[in-house]
């Protein structure tokens, strides 16, 4: 997800977005643990995503 299209989003749609990405990161990491991913570079993108969001979270709140 490119940075543009976080931040047309709402904190809401943020925040679901946020947990979402998680879950997935978390599932993704757990599935390479067992067996290696064909494109372990999923992982590097699905993290990026999660810090995306949470900054833009973090961002909004301060404002």
């Amino acid at each position: 997800m490119k940075q543009s299209e976080i931040i047309e989003l709402s904190i809401d749609e943020l925040q679901e977005r946020l947990d979402s990405s998680k879950k997935s990161y978390t599932d993704l990491k757990m599935a390479h643990a067992i067996t290696p991913l064909e494109v372990p570079m999923q992982l590097r993108a699905l993290r990026r995503t999660v810090a995306r969001l949470a900054t833009e979270i973090t961002k909004r709140e301060l404002q």
